[in-house]
């Protein structure tokens, strides 16, 4: 889908918004749960990966918990984050 998003951006002056899908929230969740991931780390990257595809806005259950994660420092301007 990061594809789309950047077709999008490419070609519109209009703001781009993404979806955090509930399935990739709760693959994450579970994962974390398990071991086999660093949930915050993880959940993080996802969202960057759709801030740097061009997105304005993104949507997710995550909200939250990444605005904590983001506001204690865990992501940076090196990271491509603003």
């Amino acid at each position: 889908y990061l594809d789309i998003i950047r077709l999008l951006r490419d070609n519109t002056t209009l703001p781009v918004a993404a979806y955090h899908v509930s399935g990739e929230y709760s693959m994450l969740k579970a994962a974390a749960a398990a071991g086999y991931l660093n949930e915050q780390d993880a959940v993080l990257e996802s969202l960057l990966s759709m801030r740097r595809a061009g997105s304005d806005l993104i949507l997710t259950y995550y909200a939250t918990q990444a605005a904590r994660w983001i506001q204690e420092g865990g992501l940076d301007a090196s990271q491509g984050g603003d």
